[in-house]
This record gives C-alpha cells, structure tokens and sequence, in this order.
C-alpha cells in the first residue's frame, strides 16, 4: 500500500485485526474515522482506552463491569434464588433484552473445550461453585450455547452441582443447535427461558 500514507496504512492493519472486521471493512473504518473531526476522534480514541483501563470482572457473577460488584449484583431487586451460567458477556445482554429474566449471572469466559486445550479450570467454574455455598441460591440456569462444547460444559458443571442440592435447568431447545446465544432473537430467547429442563 505504497499509495497510503504510513499512518493510515497502520490503522488499517489495527482494525483488521478486529474479530469480523476484514480488510475491506477496515479499510472503510480507517477513512471514515479520518474524515471524522478531530474532535469526533479523539472521543473514540478515549473511549476505546477508558474501556481498555477501566473495564474488569465483577468479583460475584464475573461479568464485564466499570464498578465492583457490577449494578445486576448490586441489585435488590434480582431474584437471588436463580443463577443464569453463560458463557459470554455477550450473551448476559441478549437474555436480559428478553425482559423476562430477573435472576442473578454467571459468566464463564469460554467453555470447556479439550481439543482447544480448555478445561474447566482455564473458565470460571471455581468461582461458579464457591457461589452456590450461597444457601439462598436454589436454581441454576444453564445457559451455554447448544454446541458440543456447550453441552459438555454443562454436563460438567450439572455433575458437580447435582449433588449439592440445587436445581439445575437447561434453556430449552427453542435456540438452533450450533447457534450462538448473542444471534437469537428476543421471542426465541424468552421461549427458551421459559421452557428450561432440568437435567
């Protein structure tokens, strides 16, 4: 890319390396944040940083929060009874655009995955586990993607949970097989939630 300045060239190289984002895409990211004012990019630039330094795991469900514990944790008005496992923050926002959902989350970081060298202690089981010491908690949701990764994690974790006494559901199958959580829609969400199966 000879015909771009070096700058622009290193901005593109920066965005491409996004997930979802290819060259063509970061190509057309770079230009329209060049036309931007100075001003209008400065407000991203400190936007991504002020993320990057401030964004941490809350210490009760790990999820992606600015202030520990994160404002669901923090809640009084969470039904504290029920914890929803996910494997993302991702998938945090999509139940929860569902509306249909007042209990507490879980984040996991990933799923077990033998093949990608992933076991349980590189996701947070320990942290799951030393929740439901909790006497109030009575349910668990497992709500991991319908991908044999996701099955596997929540098989897992159903055996370590079972005999402990708590109730362990699975999200209905309302969610395609091999789908992911954060790409269904509201109904299929909220169909789901409401026709979780204990395993």
């Amino acid at each position: 890319m000879e015909y771009l300045a070096n700058t622009v060239v290193e901005l593109i190289e920066e965005l491409s390396k996004l997930p979802g984002i290819g060259r063509k895409t970061a190509q057309r990211l770079a230009f329209h944040i060049i036309n931007k004012s100075e001003d209008e990019a400065m407000k991203l630039a400190n936007a991504i940083v002020k993320a990057k330094r401030n964004t941490k795991y809350c210490s009760i469900c790990c999820n992606l929060t600015d202030v520990d514990p994160c404002t669901s944790c923090a809640s009084k008005k969470r039904d504290r009874s029920v914890i929803c496992v996910v494997e993302d923050p991702r998938d945090v926002m999509a139940i929860e655009r569902t509306r249909d959902y007042n209990g507490m989350y879980h984040v996991l970081h990933g799923n077990i995955s033998p093949m990608d060298g992933i076991g349980p202690e590189e996701i947070k089981v320990k942290e799951l586990i030393m929740r439901l010491n909790d006497p109030e908690v009575e349910e668990i949701i497992l709500a991991t993607n319908p991908t044999i990764e996701g099955e596997a994690t929540a098989m897992y974790i159903s055996k370590l949970v079972k005999p402990m006494g708590i109730k362990v559901t699975r999200l209905a199958y309302g969610i395609p097989v091999g789908g992911d959580l954060e790409y269904a829609d509201e109904v299929t969400l909220s169909k789901a939630i409401e026709g979780r199966r204990e395993i």
